[in-house]
């Protein structure tokens, strides 16, 4: 299973919050915080916010995580990513993430072809 892949396709192996976790980059915490803040219009997304290890995994998660809608809609459906559910092509929730990141739409396609 495809544990580094997050609920919306995004590729937590290429995270710069879950980077700078797992390598201890201060540099790389600060500037995610601040890039992400500035992003999500967020003031409350910190340095100290930033530690994640991937929201599919064990471990750390960012402070986002225990809120995000996407995520909280595949564990109650019971999927491991949007990519199992029949509704991911019109779902309002998860398209807000393909607008920004439009690879994480075909990432799930290709679990979900692939059968995970």
């Amino acid at each position: 299973m495809h544990t580094l892949i997050a609920c919306c396709g995004l590729d937590c192996s290429q995270c710069d919050a879950r980077i700078a976790t797992l390598t201890g980059d201060e540099v790389l915490r600060n500037e995610t915080a601040r890039r992400w803040s500035a992003m999500n219009q967020a003031p409350e997304i910190t340095p100290e916010t930033i530690c994640c290890t991937g929201c599919r995994t064990e471990g750390a998660k960012f402070a986002y995580c225990a809120l995000c809608a996407i995520r909280q809609c595949a564990v109650r459906r019971g999927h491991a990513t949007c990519g199992a559910c029949p509704e991911m092509e019109t779902c309002p929730t998860v398209e807000a993430v393909f607008r920004h990141a439009p690879e994480a739409r075909e990432r799930l396609r290709r679990l979900r072809d692939a059968g995970q």
